[in-house]
């Protein structure tokens, strides 16, 4: 049975295959429209090689990171130096201040409690009272306060004791009254010159009133 040809089927195909062409030109010359003038990729988009464009990112690099870390370590070990140092003379400082106050008066209650036999006359008159370290820049230290109880004038001697946790006396150190009106009270500082550790107890030994 002979094939029939439908009328204009060939110019048609060939419609269809020029406009399949025509359309393949028009999608390639918008994407190559999407690119910058210079034929470079866009910072936002993938490069040619499909890794990220390393200009659209942002932060401190590795390298600076790790400056800045050693920095900051530098920073805070320089600031415990400082630290330390500062309450070293702190502590210096105190030490000094209530020495030169106090040497006099040390001395002379030493000597008054040489011939004391016993604790003294005085014990009720003398109370002790611990010194906050931050206080005192970390130094061992202690408030006597001297109460003249007494209707009279009087002065007065005390020896503190610093013993160990053995009951053991590491030190010892003396402070004073002298000429203290009646109903009147003096508060010198009997303070330890013995490292922090081990911890020392400090301990009303003798107290005289003469």
């Amino acid at each position: 049975m002979p094939v029939r040809r439908l009328p204009g089927s060939g110019r048609g195909r060939r419609r269809i295959l020029l406009g399949s062409a025509l359309g393949g030109l028009v999608v390639a010359g918008a994407l190559t429209g999407c690119g910058n003038g210079s034929g470079q990729n866009s910072p936002s988009e993938p490069s040619a090689s499909g890794m990220p464009n390393a200009s659209s990112f942002s932060g401190t690099p590795p390298s600076a990171m790790a400056s800045s870390a050693s920095a900051a370590v530098s920073s805070a070990r320089a600031s415990a130096s400082a630290a330390a140092s500062s309450a070293s003379a702190r502590a210096s400082e105190f030490e000094a201040s209530v020495d030169a106050e106090s040497q006099r008066r040390s001395a002379a209650a030493e000597k008054e409690l040489k011939n004391v036999k016993g604790r003294g006359n005085a014990l009720s008159e003398v109370a002790m009272t611990g010194m906050p370290r931050a206080q005192t820049g970390g130094v061992l230290a202690v408030m006597v306060t001297i109460t003249n109880k007494t209707r009279s004038e009087a002065s007065y001697a005390v020896q503190v004791d610093f013993k160990n946790a053995a009951g053991k006396v590491v030190e010892t150190r003396f402070v004073g009254a002298e000429r203290l009106q009646a109903g009147k009270k003096e508060q010198p500082i009997a303070f330890s010159h013995q490292p922090p550790e081990p911890k020392l107890t400090p301990v009303l030994a003798k107290a005289q009133r003469y």
